[in-house]
This record gives structure tokens, C-alpha cells and sequence, in this order.
């Protein structure tokens, strides 16, 4: 009986081969050689699934997307229920910033992507603005319910105040990274954004 293949699975530890030579070397190192050679895969394999580079580099982003999603979802499922949007703002607002070195790697995969694409139009052809959008509407939504449970006032501007969270915990996530101040730091400050916040 023939073997069935998941193809899912092997795109998926493809692109984690890929966040790998990302994390260790930086994403400008990156080929599709060296991802094959990391994920354990031929060349070939690689190209099978993926055509171009930056496809690959957009289905890495992708993936660490989901894992992303995955670990804020348990982090609620292990706290206390029912939950506040304060706290639901809290779990993902922690998750999006580099405190350990998954984390960390997803931060810089994800800004060295932007940095990429604005010099190489292959990697801007690439909806990779899509993940921050969608992390900009949710974060929107969680306010609105909010301000329907009574947490926030009713005049708040979701959408402005949405997209300043994502620029502080953007920026936040950055200078983490360069070494301008400690996770533990930015998280304070993450959190004396959303205290002021909720009152």
C-alpha cells in the first residue's frame, strides 16, 4: 500500500527550517538550499512545495502566525474563567512581545521581512501585511466588546486605539530586540498602556 503523504506536515517543516536558518543567521541568509539542508528535505522537495523564495519566506510568516495564535489561546484556556477583555488584551498583547527566544525569532523573522520587501519586490508582491491587520481587527473587536461590558468607555476609538496598541507593542517588541531595554521592561510598560487604559 502506497504511503500517504501529508502535505501539510511537509510544508510546515519546511517553513520551519526556514524560521531556523532565520533565527540563527538572519533572513537575508536564507535560500532554499540551506532551508532544505535545515529541515532535512532535498532541494527539490523544497521547490515542489514551494516555487519562489518568497513564497516560502511568506509561508514561514504564516506559520509562525499559527503557532503564535496557538500559544495565546492556551495561555487563556490556563487562566481563570469567565475573562475580562483586560486580561484577554493582556495574554495577547504578552504573546506578541519577545520574551523568550520563540518569540523572539518570530519578532525577527517578521521585522526582517518588512525590512526585505522594501527593496525586493518578489517579497512585496507577498500580502504579508495581512498578519498585522488581523491582529490590528482583533484587537479592535476586544475593545468594542469592552466598551459593551462596561470596561471601557463607550467614546473610546476602537480603530485609533487599536493601532496604537499594535505600534507600541511593535515598537515595544523592537527595541527588545536591539537591546534598548529587557522583555520584562517592556512588558511593564505594556502594561501601564493598558492600565491607563482601563482606568
Amino acid at each position: 500500500m502506497p504511503k500517504i503523504v501529508d502535505h501539510i506536515e511537509r510544508r510546515a517543516v519546511i517553513a520551519d527550517g526556514l524560521v531556523r536558518v532565520a533565527g540563527c543567521r538572519g533572513l537575508h541568509a536564507v535560500t532554499m538550499r540551506s532551508v532544505a539542508a535545515e529541515a532535512g528535505v532535498s532541494l527539490r522537495l523544497v521547490q515542489y512545495y514551494f516555487e519562489t523564495k518568497a513564497q516560502l519566506m511568506h509561508a514561514a510568516l504564516q506559520r509562525l502566525e499559527e503557532q503564535s495564535n496557538a500559544r495565546w489561546s492556551a495561555r487563556l484556556a490556563e487562566s481563570k474563567s469567565p475573562q475580562s477583555v483586560r486580561s484577554i488584551l493582556d495574554a495577547l498583547l504578552t504573546e506578541a512581545l519577545p520574551m523568550d527566544e520563540r518569540r523572539k525569532t518570530f519578532h525577527l523573522v517578521w521585522t526582517s521581512y518588512a525590512v526585505l520587501a522594501m527593496t525586493e519586490p518578489e517579497l512585496a508582491e507577498q500580502p504579508f501585511v495581512e498578519g498585522p491587520n488581523r491582529l490590528e481587527l482583533q484587537l479592535a473587536n476586544l475593545l468594542k466588546q469592552g466598551q459593551a461590558n462596561g470596561e471601557l468607555p463607550h467614546e473610546l476609538d476602537n480603530a485609533f486605539e487599536a493601532a496604537r496598541l499594535l505600534a507600541i507593542n511593535h515598537g515595544l517588541g523592537t527595541s527588545v530586540l536591539v537591546g534598548q531595554r529587557t522583555a520584562e521592561s517592556a512588558l511593564s510598560l505594556m502594561q501601564r498602556h493598558l492600565d491607563q487604559m482601563f482606568g
